[in-house]
């Protein structure tokens, strides 16, 4: 079955946004931690802002970066088993394979999104910046939300896979 070009450049501007997303929170984490590190140097006292704002980036990067893993088929697997079972099966438990991991970031999606409304509704904030703490923490939904899908297209359509876009 050949995959609608539509899921190709779904997965493709997914690909982009997430590493438009994850070049600059990585730049706003490098930079940050440069521009404290210099004032910490020149005034001997940092940025008190910095800490807080490299962690949210860090978390940008960490968390979008699941997905760029995910897309270039880096991602942790446990690859002991591959041989358990005879070659034959190898396109049947990749599918299967997909369609759990699928199943699985949907399942973290859910209790991350539990997380974020939990602390929408508490109206918590971050002590130095003052910020919501909830749109950060929106990613972690988001992430394994993207990620579901795009192994969800992995179980569908498995030409589409890293490991079949690599043999190709």
């Amino acid at each position: 079955m050949t995959s609608p070009p539509l899921v190709y450049r779904l997965l493709d501007s997914v690909r982009t946004l997430e590493r438009v997303i994850t070049c600059a929170a990585f730049a706003v984490l490098a930079t940050v931690i440069f521009v404290d590190v210099a004032v910490r140097e020149f005034t001997g006292t940092g940025l008190i802002w910095a800490r807080e704002v490299g962690v949210y980036a860090n978390i940008m990067v960490t968390l979008v970066g699941i997905g760029l893993a995910s897309d270039s088929g880096s991602h942790l697997r446990p690859r002991f088993a591959d041989r358990w079972l005879p070659a034959g099966w190898d396109p049947v438990l990749a599918r299967l394979g997909e369609a759990l991991t699928a199943a699985f970031c949907i399942g973290f999606a859910f209790v991350a999104l539990q997380v974020v409304l939990e602390t929408r509704v508490l109206d918590e904030r971050s002590i130095v910046l003052r910020l919501w703490v909830w749109p950060f923490q929106a990613v972690l939904p988001l992430a394994f939300l993207l990620c579901a899908l795009r192994h969800a297209i992995y179980a569908t359509w498995p030409a589409l896979a890293p490991a079949a876009r690599n043999e190709a």
